[in-house]
C-alpha cells in the first residue's frame, strides 16, 4: 500500500510542475533578434523551449555560479559571434533584445525566415509534413 502512496505523490507533484499555470511565457518571441547578456554574441530566434530541455551533461558544464535555473524559457538561436555562425541555446535570463538593426549572417536563417523591409524576420510559409 505504502508504494501506491509514493507513486500518487509523485504523480500528482510531476502534475503540478506540468501544469501550464507554472509555465512562464516566453519573453521573445520566433524570429526575434537577441543577444546575449555576458559573451559577446547574438542571434535569432527559431524555437522557444518553456522550460530548460537539454541534456544534464550540457547544465552541468556550465559553472555552477553562473547555471541557469531551469524553470525559464530556454531559446534555440541561430547564432553568430566575430569568429563563426553555430545554433546557441541559451536561458531567457542570458537574453537581451538586440537592437542593432544589422541582419544576423547565420546561413540557416534565409530556410526558416524571411527578413522585411524594416530588418525583422518572419517565418517563411512553408507547408509541414
Amino acid at each position: 500500500m505504502r508504494a501506491k502512496s509514493t507513486d500518487m505523490n509523485q504523480s500528482t507533484t510531476k502534475k503540478l510542475y506540468d501544469s501550464p499555470s507554472k509555465t512562464r511565457l516566453a519573453k521573445y518571441k520566433l524570429g526575434e533578434v537577441v543577444k546575449h547578456r555576458v559573451f559577446p554574441f547574438r542571434g535569432v530566434v527559431f524555437d522557444i523551449d518553456p522550460v530548460f530541455n537539454n541534456t544534464d551533461e550540457w547544465w552541468q558544464s556550465i559553472p555552477e555560479n553562473v547555471r541557469p535555473s531551469k524553470d525559464q524559457p530556454f531559446y534555440h538561436l541561430f547564432a553568430e559571434n566575430s569568429e563563426s555562425e553555430y545554433i546557441a541555446y541559451v536561458s531567457e535570463q542570458n537574453l537581451l533584445p538586440d537592437t542593432s538593426g544589422k541582419p544576423v549572417r547565420h546561413p540557416q536563417i534565409a530556410e526558416v525566415f524571411e527578413r522585411d523591409d524594416d530588418g525583422g524576420y518572419h517565418p517563411r510559409n512553408t507547408v509541414m509534413n
